[in-house]
């Protein structure tokens, strides 16, 4: 598949097929960071390349959800990154139906964590880099063109580099997906939300007896202080503006009135931007050697903080079944996996997003279902599925018939070693062994073996893949190595497929 380069069309040298990186991401946002990280962790040579020449400055804050925690203590990132938090308890998430954490929430880490969105940025870009990752600022993805064997790519100031993969985590308006054709469906921003920081001219008792009022009807309406006499300000707004132009103080002030009946004497903004409600999820998440993952593959409104936290999940379900396809280990179907599990689970998070936005309307029967809804969160289960589903804890791959565990993650429990996440640092598979009669035989090199983890494992053999998810249960060691086989393909010894990369 050939996409035309803006540059000179002459045929490219050999030396410039040689493929100098195995995967370029577009993008150094969260989504494309963490790639990067995962993929370092089998020594697949990256080079991140962002438009932007610096991070972004404006102190957006971001909630990191159960399962993105999980993650991060799956990598050993946690502790980097808690410092730099806030925790607040994991309810209340659903359309801000204020409703206590329900009970039963299995995961060590059932909490949300409020972070500055530059600050997880940064942390997550340190990581990549002090994995081995290569990251240029100042480049824009403008053209590529693949191949059988690679994909060449053209940046910005003409300049052409050669790699087996492609992944575009370039965001919602991805050059990537739009170079690559694929179909971006959905629904168009229909209302618009302004966001930002700035100081107010009113006290904030006058605020907080304002808004007691106004929030009964317009939910996605605040004025909260941030510190350092700066106020965190989300309005409605009236019409879609284009978002590629930021909003003006004016913007707000008259946003402001329209609502409150007053501009709160807002001055001397730090930052303004806006969101709108757009839905889309891409066709395809893979067209030969290029991919889509994080805002580049699915676009929804923020309610319930799922955007970021989605993207990080995209890239360690990525991650590894890219690594294996690069490092020539990969079964044939490995990478097709990466679209068939999370392009699903993205569908669930629009339609999940879509859903809370009719419950935040201030019509008479979206309130009169908000109110249903409301009753119906009192009973635990209710309450507990709808924070499990936007917390992605609730997350099941389908693997087939099985126990109910099978596809879904493991929680982060003790083992005799410490904790069960702490053995997964490394990004590799993982037997867990009650039995003392299974081995990992051949797939060593891929999979570890903990021999009698942890009482509190209430089945004979479990086999993790590298994101924490169920792949097999049982004591069969001949049914455990057909699952080795197929998400760890052949065994080192045995011959491999040939022409692989």
């Amino acid at each position: 598949m050939r996409f035309p380069f803006t540059g000179d069309p002459s045929p490219a040298s050999d030396a410039e097929h040689a493929p100098a990186y195995d995967v370029i991401i577009a993008g150094c946002g969260p989504t494309g960071a963490m790639l990067a990280a995962e993929l370092r962790l089998h020594d697949v040579r990256v080079l991140v390349v962002e438009k932007e020449t610096e991070p972004k400055s404006f102190v957006r804050i971001v909630g990191l959800h159960i399962r993105s925690i999980e993650l991060l203590a799956m990598r050993g990132l946690l502790e980097r990154v808690l410092p730099h938090g806030r925790r607040r308890p994991a309810g209340g998430f659903f359309a801000a139906i204020d409703k206590p954490v329900p009970k039963g929430l299995d995961s060590a880490h059932a909490y949300l964590l409020g972070i500055p969105q530059p600050v997880i940025e940064r942390l997550l870009e340190e990581h990549a880099v002090e994995l081995g990752a290569h990251v240029r600022r100042g480049c824009a993805v403008t053209a590529f063109e693949q191949d059988d064997e690679g994909v060449t790519v053209e940046l910005a100031d003409g300049e052409r580099l050669r790699s087996r993969y492609l992944i575009g985590c370039d965001g919602a308006r991805s050059t990537v997906r739009k170079l690559l054709g694929v179909g971006f469906p959905g629904e168009p921003s229909q209302t618009e939300t302004l966001m930002g920081e700035m100081h107010v001219g009113v006290p904030q008792e006058e605020i907080t007896a304002t808004m007691a009022g106004i929030r009964e009807i317009h939910r996605s309406f605040w004025i909260r202080p941030f510190g350092g006499g700066v106020h965190s300000v989300v309005v409605p707004a009236s019409g879609v503006a284009d978002r590629a132009e930021p909003p003006t103080l004016e913007d707000f002030r008259q946003a402001l009135r329209a609502i409150a009946g007053t501009d709160f004497g807002v001055h001397s903004p730090r930052w303004l931007s806006r969101f709108g409600d757009a839905t889309r999820l891409a066709e395809r998440y893979r067209v030969g050697r290029v991919l889509l993952a994080g805002d580049a593959a699915h676009i929804h409104p923020p309610i319930g903080g799922q955007g970021l936290n989605l993207g990080v999940q995209d890239a360690v379900n990525l991650g590894w079944k890219l690594a294996a396809q690069v490092r020539g280990w990969a079964p044939d179907t490995l990478l097709d996996t990466y679209q068939a599990e999370r392009r699903p689970v993205a569908a669930d998070v629009l339609d999940n997003t879509r859903a809370q936005r009719e419950l935040l309307s201030p019509e008479p029967g979206a309130q009169a279902v908000r109110r249903l809804l409301t009753e119906l969160m009192d009973f635990e289960e209710v309450n507990r599925h709808l924070i499990e589903k936007i917390t992605a804890v609730g997350v099941r791959y389908d693997f087939g018939e099985g126990p109910g565990l099978l596809g879904r993650r493991l929680p982060d429990i003790e083992v005799k070693q410490g904790r069960l996440y702490d053995l997964l640092h490394r990004g590799r598979g993982l037997l867990l062994d009650r039995t003392g009669g299974l081995t990992v035989g051949g797939w060593s090199d891929r999979v570890d073996h903990l021999a009698d983890p942890t009482a509190a494992l209430d089945v004979p053999g479990v086999l993790l893949r590298p994101d924490g998810h169920v792949a097999w249960i049982g004591d069969d060691q001949r049914d455990l190595d057909h699952h080795l086989r197929h998400w760890f393909g052949t065994p080192a010894g045995s011959p491999r497929p040939e022409g692989r990369s």
